[in-house]
């Protein structure tokens, strides 16, 4: 590589943004460590902190509950619990931050998977007097599905066990082990006590036996930067710019949001699903000429020939295209309160493309709490994550969601309404997985012009 590559490679791969999600179980206290972690790093406005001191004394309470901070439905003040998916962000001197605080009560695991689905790190809150429960191995198991790259155990309230070591230290074994089976290399375990304070942003010192980060350090810190050359370059097409001006009647250019990779002048291409080629002539980035774009940068593309591109065509290396097929077997996680049925017609909206489907089979369904497979159950409830077989009415250029958390998802939506029904991540999630395509399309399945 030269200096000049070494060079883009480091302003490409520099990072001030860390994405990640909150999950733990009813009462586990995952919303007073939200609230506690914006407190203490002063994220908190000032009328929205007196808001939260007002509406404590209300309740009777001496101190500030921190809890209020982040749930903000009036259902779930009334209830206690986290139901919605809850954005914040915030932001220290080292890092901004866009945390999702999703709900930890099972029926409510389809928010999980939107507020995970493109976090980089998610925290996995335990309660220290209860240890690893069945919710806890459902988020890891969860965490593990979407591919999230780093995971962080924060075992709470320490302060009610007496801050003991061998407390911790069983728990944090346990769950490494499940997380171990799961195919999770990377969890980092924290003792910390929310409502106190402890190892949340500020080290604590009932716990001296503990040297490792607090919470709100560990998050400063954590490498999330990664080499977007080494993945190769996707750019879904989103729009095509024909300006038909005098001062460029033959302009041609095709805009769009680079979703992995790196695009550079000069290189050899491939349309899909149609498989021309051509070559990359010109990159515009903000009305101005550059010779190179990266992920996720929104550029604008010109090629050397007149090719027939529009909407939701995919600009891929020539030599590093994306497999492409109408049969699509994917791990997806039902998201409607009407079931998935064998032979439902579908759309498939995959980045800036939307084709019609149909749902082929669904082979099984997994059970969360350990991975293990029910085959053949018929429908997908709402929540349900399980294993679809799709077939499409014109090719997708669909990467395995191991290998692009972005041009491996995909949503299935309701014809009639545009209603979305199931999150899809494509490719062999677990070994469990289905080995292939059904062939009963279910009843009626041929009407309708659905029949691919």
């Amino acid at each position: 590589m030269t200096a000049a590559e070494t060079a883009d490679t480091a302003a490409i791969s520099a990072t001030s943004l860390l994405r990640f999600a909150t999950a733990g179980s009813v009462d586990d206290g995952k919303s007073t460590l939200v609230g506690r972690l914006l407190h203490d790093s002063k994220s908190v406005l000032s009328d929205q902190l007196a808001a939260v001191e007002l509406a404590s004394r209300n309740r009777g309470q001496a101190a500030p509950d921190l809890a209020l901070l982040t749930d903000g439905l009036r259902a779930e003040r009334e209830q206690g619990i986290t139901i919605d998916v809850a954005y914040r962000y915030f932001a220290t001197p080292r890092r901004r931050f866009i945390l999702a605080d999703t709900p930890g009560h099972v029926q409510y695991t389809r928010n999980m998977v939107t507020g995970a689905s493109t976090a980089e790190l998610a925290i996995i809150l335990v309660d220290a007097r209860n240890g690893v429960v069945e919710q806890t191995r459902r988020h890891a198991a969860v965490a593990a599905l979407l591919r999230v790259p780093q995971v962080v155990l924060a075992v709470n309230k320490m302060d009610l066990v007496g801050y003991e070591e061998p407390v911790f230290a069983r728990i944090a074994a346990e769950f490494g082990r499940y997380a171990t089976s799961l195919g999770v290399r990377d969890v980092t375990a924290i003792p910390i006590s929310a409502l106190a304070g402890d190892n949340v942003v500020t080290p604590s010192a009932t716990m001296d036996w503990y040297g490792g980060p607090t919470v709100l350090e560990h998050l400063e810190t954590v490498p999330v930067a990664h080499d977007p050359s080494a993945e190769p370059a996707r750019f879904p097409v989103q729009y095509v710019i024909r300006p038909q001006s005098p001062e460029h009647p033959d302009f041609r250019g095709y805009a769009g949001q680079l979703a992995s990779g790196v695009l550079r002048v000069g290189d050899r291409v491939t349309v899909q699903p149609s498989g021309l080629t051509s070559t990359v002539t010109a990159i515009d980035a903000l009305g101005q000429s550059v010779d190179l774009a990266w992920a996720p940068q929104s550029v604008t593309v010109s090629l050397a020939d007149d090719l027939d591109i529009s909407r939701g065509d995919l600009l891929a290396p020539a030599d590093a295209t994306a497999p492409t097929s109408q049969d699509v077997t994917a791990t997806v996680c039902h998201l409607h309160d009407r079931p998935l049925l064998p032979g439902a017609r579908v759309l498939v909206k995959h980045t800036t493309r939307t084709v019609k489907a149909i749902v082929r089979e669904i082979p099984s369904r997994l059970t969360l709490d350990d991975l293990s497979p029910h085959p053949e159950p018929g429908r997908l409830a709402a929540n349900d994550i399980g294993r679809v077989v799709l077939r499409t009415a014109e090719p997708l250029a669909l990467d395995d969601y191991a290998v692009s958390r972005t041009t491996g998802s995909f949503l299935l939506l309701d014809p009639a309404d545009g209603a979305t029904l199931t999150a899809g991540m494509a490719g062999e999630a677990f070994a469990d997985a289905a080995a292939g395509p059904g062939t009963d399309a279910g009843p009626g399945a041929a009407d309708d012009g659905w029949d691919f």
